[in-house]
């Protein structure tokens, strides 16, 4: 890998970050109920932004454009939440499945990377304010508290969203 895939997939991930972000903070029609999940300590967006104007100074590389599957795929996150609140169990399936990841596996490619390209600096975005462990639980918690009350159907559809 080189400095520009990796800026790629940090530019990438960031528009999706984007997309999930302000579908939680800025779509009423799914609030009360993602209300736990604003300002969680698991958000990436800045920190993604910091990592992103480093790598373009740093190693002298123009910013590039989100890349066709971030697109993609934030563009689908933010068509799922632009649904409404019966689409709340789909949007919770990705957003687990998303942010859990970068939190688990993420953090070891983040060292691989680092190693292999950063002189071993770790980027802020491998980097929470606080215990992550306890950010997560906190986090997963409150997702299974919300999935708690949903109906099988709504299980399911969360179920179908990882298909």
């Amino acid at each position: 890998p080189t400095h520009l895939d990796y800026l790629k997939f940090l530019v990438d991930s960031q528009y999706v970050y984007k997309c999930f972000e302000d579908a939680i903070t800025n779509n009423d029609a799914l609030h009360p109920e993602l209300e736990p999940l604003v300002q969680t300590g698991l958000e990436r967006y800045s920190r993604l932004e910091e990592d992103i104007q480093f790598l373009s100074s740093e190693y002298n590389i123009d910013r590039p454009d989100v890349g066709e599957k971030g697109l993609a795929y934030g563009d689908l996150i933010t068509s799922i939440a632009a649904k409404g609140k019966e689409n709340i169990p789909e949007f919770m399936c990705h957003y687990y499945n998303y942010y859990f990841a970068h939190t688990a596996g993420g953090r070891m490619i983040g060292k691989q990377m680092a190693a292999l390209l950063l002189e071993k600096k770790t980027l802020e975005f491998y980097k929470w304010d606080g215990d992550l462990n306890e950010i997560k639980d906190k986090v997963k918690s409150s997702i299974e508290e919300m999935a708690a009350s949903w109906s099988r159907k709504q299980k399911d559809q969360c179920v179908g969203a990882t298909a």
